[in-house]
């Protein structure tokens, strides 16, 4: 993937996570009990973990928080589970899909095994499966999933 292919990703991949992560300049426990700040952020670019007892950051600050985790820590790391992944918005895609649920879950899925044998119709169903909080269906893990099956 060239350097320009990749920052496309990048910004694909903030678009989504800014549209549905939503910001919070300040420190709260997100439904998964974990500290978070931002645009859904768990940690800083230092790797410290957020805690609730930090400070507010600004959305200017958050964006960057977002911005470079995105091109540092999880498109990097959808590359190296999925080496097939060669068009930007296939990667903002997965990118998301990993910064909304974690890279271990795209690790051991199904989805990853689509990704790598260039199933690529199967790709969007699969994201669809991922639409579950608590055991029920969110509407807006529907539309995220339908979003990032948009761009495969």
């Amino acid at each position: 993937m060239s350097p320009d292919e990749y920052e496309t990703a990048i910004a694909l991949t903030v678009s989504l996570c800014v549209k549905f992560e939503g910001l919070y300049c300040t420190p709260y426990l997100c439904p998964a009990g974990v500290p978070t700040i931002g645009f859904g952020s768990t940690h800083y670019l230092d790797g410290r973990a957020v805690q609730l007892t930090d400070p507010t950051i600004t959305r200017d600050e958050a964006m960057t928080l977002l911005r470079e985790s995105i091109r540092r820590r999880y498109a990097r790391g959808v590359l190296q589970l999925c080496p097939t992944v060669h068009l930007a918005p296939r990667l903002a895609a997965l990118a998301d899909f990993v910064y909304n649920l974690g890279e271990g879950h795209l690790r051991a899925s199904t989805l990853r095994k689509l990704v790598n044998a260039q199933r690529w119709d199967a790709v969007p169903v699969e994201l669809l499966k991922w639409n579950k909080g608590g055991g029920r269906v969110l509407r807006g893990l529907t539309l995220r999933r339908q979003a990032e099956g948009a761009l495969i």
